[in-house]
């Protein structure tokens, strides 16, 4: 997912408190597919309510974004708008493997091959209808921000941060670099032990930070280079050159000076290369937006997870009282703690 940077920059591993106090613009989706990925049962079925509708990215969003407020962090999502007309192919190839993997999926739950079911049930991760608007009504009821992006989720967020409104743009991917996103935190929500697959290896996964400017006079390149080797490596918008890592297209793009001269030396083309490099450099974002943290809706956050999704009374009582702890004296106002 994204493209693949994490070999030519330094990442630079710090603790949840270490960003307390800082405004975080989360990539919402981004995130979303996390919960519905890593947020299973044993053989690889979600969580779900009893009506059979899967709750995995609820449990996530109470739990972990929880995690964060109690760390100090003032957390605002940032949901996708419209993909560009270009990652149709992206989009398809995606469903394509999430399909591929549901399969496998169910073979391996039939084999009794509990680990292996594991790892494909996590690839298999669908965004179903409803989940985005469950997920934003969650956040409302938790007095959190949303940001609705015209476009691209990480395009916003690097432009939120690029705008003094937040302090970090988050996301597991590279892409909020290229969209220009001059401090990136990663591994925000998946902190903690993460078993290896097929591996009976656990490692401990802490927040890292990623200072653009910092990656960019290390390797001796520009942010438009950047983004060239992007496109070489390989983005949500095209498949990038066969056998070129980013060390390689770094090498390249110093060695000819651009991506255009790269692909002319090797004879080879890039579609809709302008129109993916305008977007990396002129993101469709929008500055209609309001930042503010509203009041702990603890009664409405009840009826939703407990009453109507099935969640246990005293695991979400647990949460929310951690959430009232965490804010100013005890008060039940997220924007009075703020």
């Amino acid at each position: 997912m994204g493209v693949e940077l994490g070999d030519i920059f330094n990442r630079h591993e710090i603790e949840l408190r270490d960003l307390s106090g800082k405004v975080v613009a989360v990539d919402a989706y981004n995130t979303l597919y996390q919960f519905l990925s890593i947020i299973r049962q044993r053989d690889g079925t979600p969580l779900k309510n009893s009506r059979g509708e899967v709750t995995s990215h609820l449990s996530g969003f109470l739990y972990r974004t929880t995690n964060l407020i109690e760390a100090g962090i003032k957390p605002v999502f940032v949901f996708d708008g419209r993909p560009p007309h270009f990652k149709a192919r992206t989009l398809e190839a995606r469903h394509k493997t999430r399909d591929e993997a549901m399969h496998r999926w169910q073979e391996a739950v039939v084999a009794g091959e509990e680990e292996e079911a594991f790892v494909h049930a996590q690839a298999s991760s669908h965004l179903k209808e409803g989940m985005v608007e469950e997920a934003k009504t969650l956040l409302g009821y938790m007095g959190l921000p949303v940001v609705q992006a015209p476009s691209e989720g990480e395009a916003q967020a690097a432009h939120m941060v690029l705008s003094g409104d937040a302090d970090f743009a988050a996301s597991q991917d590279y892409d909020s670099l290229l969209f220009g996103a001059p401090r990136v935190v990663r591994n925000l929500t998946v902190t903690g032990k993460r078993k290896l697959p097929r591996k009976n290896i656990f490692i401990d996964v802490n927040p890292e930070i990623i200072d653009l400017a910092e990656g960019l006079d290390a390797n001796g390149i520009t942010r438009e280079q950047l983004i060239d080797i992007g496109l070489l490596v390989g983005t949500d918008y095209n498949p990038g050159l066969k056998r070129v890592g980013p060390k390689t297209a770094l090498k390249l793009v110093k060695q000819y000076g651009g991506v255009e001269a790269v692909l002319a030396e090797k004879g080879v083309g890039i579609e809709n290369l302008q129109e993916i490099k305008d977007l990396f450099l002129y993101p469709e974002v929008t500055s209609d937006y309001k930042i503010s943290w509203g009041p702990l809706k603890e009664s409405d956050i009840i009826d939703f997870l407990c009453m109507k999704h099935d969640f246990s009374q005293v695991r979400v009582q647990g949460a929310l009282n951690r959430l009232i702890e965490a804010s100013d004296a005890g008060q039940q106002t997220l924007d009075q703690w703020f």
